[in-house]
């Protein structure tokens, strides 16, 4: 019985140290990789801190970006409001200076028709008939029906008939 007794101290023995031997290699193993696993740990923990800051400063970039353009934005509106309000000041400008001219026009047209007016009627006709049509009838056309009738009759049928036809689209006085 002895001999069995040594025989299994023997064998566990044996076979613990073969465990033993098997449990340090895997131990060994498991270290290597646990530090590599480490390594790749830290390169994954230096490569999202990189990430975080490159998106900082992206978001940083475009905060700035949209603060600037909002701002331009704002400005072109001033200039935009600026540039309606003087293109009203302008028009308005324009449509008195119209009226202005149209009355000026008025009132000179009015003065050659009253001196044609005040004139006799073989004179005006004589006057009238030596400018182009177009110029007599604008003359004409400021005067009073029976006036134009009494100079028209005054001038040669053929000059008369031209002025006629211009006055026709025209309203007299």
């Amino acid at each position: 019985m002895k001999n069995l007794f040594w025989l299994i101290v023997l064998s566990i023995s044996v076979f613990a140290q073969a465990n033993t031997s098997q449990i340090l290699e895997c131990n060994k193993i498991f270290e290597e990789r646990k530090q590599e696993l480490e390594l790749k740990l830290e390169e994954i923990d230096e490569a999202r801190q990189a990430y975080e800051a490159l998106k900082n400063a992206t978001e940083e970039m475009f905060r700035k970006k949209e603060a600037a353009l909002k701002a331009k934005e704002r400005e072109l509106n001033a200039t935009k409001e600026k540039l309606e309000e003087e293109r009203k000041s302008i028009e308005e400008l324009i449509a008195k200076n119209e009226k202005l001219l149209k009355a000026i026009k008025e009132a000179k047209a009015d003065k050659v028709a009253q001196t044609y007016a005040k004139m006799k009627a073989s004179a005006a006709a004589a006057i009238l008939e030596q400018m182009k049509p177009e110029d007599a009838a604008n003359i004409l056309s400021a005067l009073k029906p029976k006036i134009v009738g009494k100079i028209l009759s005054k001038m040669s049928p053929e000059k008369a008939s031209k002025i006629t036809l211009l006055l026709k689209g025209r309203s007299l006085k």
